[in-house]
């Protein structure tokens, strides 16, 4: 890595790099496209990743979904950037995120399982990870993160060969 790469909140600005990033990982359906008015109600959960010159080369989010379980959703690096430790860095960062808000567990829905085992993620044994009385609050979501992590028949053909992943904190 020949550059600095800077981690910071994203902006209202950022919005349409972080669609630009997501689509062409939408189009091999291993990211979920989203209308903009959605990455504009979660701005607020996204982190950027910056080359040195300013250009946003990735970004991830994360999403809390209960008091003690959190997701990282809608992680992606620009194809230049891939393999660079542009994912890396995001993913600490909202791990940091995580615990700095009091989430016990991260959860991820991923294609990439040995990048997210490096980051100490293990593939869910049991896929009910919520007790039912929780699991009954979650059904009340609008969001289709939570509706993926409670792995609804309505989103399957999005979570189709995707695995579930944890990490304590």
């Amino acid at each position: 890595m020949t550059e600095t790469i800077r981690i910071r909140p994203a902006r209202t600005g950022d919005v349409a790099a972080i669609k630009a990033l997501v689509a062409p990982l939408a189009d091999r359906r291993i990211l979920m496209a989203k209308e903009t008015v959605a990455y504009y109600e979660s701005l607020q959960e996204f982190l950027i990743a910056e080359a040195g010159d300013g250009g946003v080369i990735g970004c991830g989010a994360l999403h809390v979904m209960w008091e003690d379980l959190a997701e990282v959703r809608t992680l992606a690096a620009s194809d230049g950037w891939r393999g660079k430790g542009v994912g890396h860095l995001l993913v600490e960062r909202l791990l940091e995120e995580a615990r700095a808000l009091g989430v016990s567990r991260v959860f991820c829905l991923t294609f990439e399982v040995d990048f997210f085992k490096k980051h100490g993620f293990e593939v869910m044994a049991d896929q009910s990870a919520v007790d039912p009385v929780v699991y009954s609050e979650l059904l009340r979501s609008h969001d289709e993160g939570v509706a993926e992590f409670l792995d609804l028949a309505r989103v399957k053909p999005n979570t189709l060969g995707n695995t579930r992943m944890i990490k304590v904190l």
